[in-house]
């Protein structure tokens, strides 16, 4: 067992995220879903069978979805870095995403339908932002602070001083 899971609160839409999230990503799988029973279901306002909790597992990453009523909404301040090889792999993930009502941000931050933030990120980023020289690693930051989804051309083309 993995020893730190994330526990995402959702009103009522924790299997219709975990089967969304399954679909986005391609090393992934459903896991063990647990329902309200009378106790559960009377101590937090469920209803008896519907969906309690929804295991699921992306990429090596074990989650777990909370239907928990809607006290609690998601924000900013937690997000999931996708760390992308190519821009490609950052269209696809930026555009499935965002599908369905999800919102663009700045910096390669977007939350999805769900509210749940991510930053889709490519690795060559990070790699030029930790550059030694700070000229480099300065302009592929002030590029970056321009852009929405992220270019990676854009991004070397500042890498390089162009």
């Amino acid at each position: 067992m993995q020893k730190i899971t994330p526990f995402l609160w959702f009103d009522k839409e924790a299997e219709e995220a975990a089967k969304f999230y399954v679909s986005v990503f391609k090393n992934s799988k459903l896991g063990r879903i647990l329902r309200y029973d009378e106790a559960s279901a009377k101590a937090a306002g469920g209803e008896v069978g519907s969906v309690l909790t929804v295991e699921f597992e992306i990429e090596g990453q074990k989650f777990t979805a909370l239907n928990g009523g809607p006290e609690f909404k998601f924000n900013e301040s937690i997000s999931f870095v996708v760390n992308c090889d190519t821009q490609e792999e950052v269209d696809y993930f930026w555009a499935s995403l965002i599908a369905d009502g999800g919102q663009e941000s700045q910096c390669g931050w977007l939350r999805d339908k769900f509210g749940v933030s991510w930053q889709i990120t490519p690795r060559i980023l990070i790699e030029m932002l930790h550059d030694k020289d700070q000229e480099k690693s300065g302009r592929v930051m002030k590029a970056m602070l321009q852009m929405q989804k992220i270019d990676i051309k854009k991004l070397q083309e500042a890498y390089a001083g162009k």
